[in-house]
């Protein structure tokens, strides 16, 4: 599972739209939300947006950060005269936040308008995973820092392969107001947790508002392996950075590519100096490889974090190839070791190998001088449609360019090919 973060803004949209589904029709939440960015005309907001005009409203940043109360990031009970201005304050500029961890430095580029809800109880609601359950989190005393009163949170605890329908939350509750109504609004929100791949789901505070619940501040993270069979229900789903990170050219230039095709296109630089660099084919490959390079203690090699899938075309592959290759080569390691290039994956479903290997080829053969120049060794394992044809052509390339390069089929362990090349390098 990779965890990845998404925006208030999206994890309220999701809940919005399956809720009533998972709910028999019994709940909906309020889907008037609003999504600021810097390319958005403030001005036009209330002409295409009419509730703007006579609902009181809240305004917030939404950039994956918490404590926006605490650190005077929050407008509430506002019109939108106030929610302009105070937006048109704050946008493109450099805060720096407090949170538990520590503090961040970074500018803020989105903001979350939603209306404003005035009510009286405010809850603590939470659904987080690990790997033999899923944990329902919730307490009566939200909207405050909840490690605080820990000894107040009801912990049920949801073992994997449990029908979400069947769980029971009603007994579990404390006495409280609408006691029966929260607990049928709990049931049916961790099935949307289910059904739509959460990995990570907190409300604090969450409002009892009208007999129903009703989601304040939400912070929310999806299973990212899961976004091919999730595409229909997520729509366009953004994974934005940590508050405070900015993007490389690198970064960026694959971001664009990845905007601009059905395929999947990843890339998070971790070390430019490392020597470690994975090219890897799938979501779940790249987490997987990551790991297994940070267990054989290379974490500190790793160079980056990424992945291509869902069938890029050749001269998507080459572009995303040459990326990486031109960051790898830009200096050999100053002691003179090697530098290994890992080109995995596992056995694709729909990935033609050959086509694919075709453009990675291509990037190699014009980086050829650097990768000798920087003592690059690598090694390959695929397996899918075509493979044997992609492997024979890489096996051939080696040969051609004068480059170590070790080619491995399905047969081996799919990160058989990272404890092969870092045992030679030690």
């Amino acid at each position: 599972m990779a965890k990845k973060g998404i925006r208030e803004y999206d994890a309220k949209r999701l809940i919005h739209k399956a809720l009533p589904k998972y709910s028999n029709g019994r709940f909906q939440t309020d889907d008037r939300l609003i999504l600021v960015t810097p390319e958005t005309d403030l001005d036009r907001l209330p002409v295409n947006n009419s509730w703007l005009n006579d609902t009181k409203l809240v305004v917030k940043p939404d950039q994956l950060f918490g404590k926006r109360g605490k650190n005077n990031l929050l407008l509430v009970d506002a019109t939108f005269p106030q929610v302009k201005s105070w937006i048109e304050e704050r946008m493109n500029k450099q805060v720096t936040i407090r949170q538990t961890t520590g503090e961040t430095t970074g500018i803020l580029t989105h903001f979350l308008i939603e209306p404003f809800v005035p009510h009286e109880e405010e809850y603590y609601l939470a659904f987080t995973s690990k790997a033999e359950a899923d944990i329902i989190h919730f307490s009566l005393h939200g909207g405050v820092d909840i490690e605080e009163v820990w000894d107040s949170v009801v912990t049920i605890e949801v073992p994997i392969l449990t029908d979400p329908a069947t769980v029971d939350v009603l007994s579990r509750l404390p006495e409280m107001k609408g006691r029966e109504t929260v607990a049928a609004f709990i049931k049916a929100l961790y099935r949307v947790y289910c059904e739509y791949y959460f990995a990570y789901l907190e409300f604090n505070p969450i409002a009892f508002h009208e007999g129903t619940l009703v989601p304040l501040d939400t912070v929310a993270k999806l299973d990212d392996t899961a976004a091919f069979q999730c595409a229909d229900k997520w729509g366009k789903i953004e994974f934005p950075k940590a508050f405070g990170s900015v993007s490389t050219p690198e970064e960026a230039y694959i971001a664009a590519l990845d905007e601009k095709t059905g395929a999947s296109l990843k890339l998070t630089l971790l070390n430019p100096k490392g020597r470690v660099w994975n090219l890897v084919a799938g979501g779940g490959a790249s987490v997987i490889y990551a790991d297994t390079v940070v267990d054989l203690g290379y974490g500190k090699e790793l160079a980056n974090y990424g992945e291509y899938s869902g069938d890029p075309t050749t001269e998507q592959t080459y572009e995303y190839t040459k990326t990486i290759l031109d960051l790898m080569t830009r200096e050999p390691d100053p002691q003179g070791r090697p530098k290994y290039l890992l080109i995995g994956g596992g056995i694709a479903n729909f990935t033609d190998v050959a086509k694919t290997f075709t453009g990675i080829i291509k990037a190699l053969e014009d980086y050829k001088d650097k990768l000798r120049e920087n003592n690059v060794r690598i090694y390959v394992r695929r397996g899918g449609p075509n493979y044997k044809e992609g492997l024979e052509n890489m096996r051939r390339l080696g040969e051609r360019i004068g480059i170590p390069l070790q080619v491995f089929g399905p047969e081996t362990h799919m990160t058989r090919i990272v404890s092969l090349a870092l045992e030679e390098g030690k």
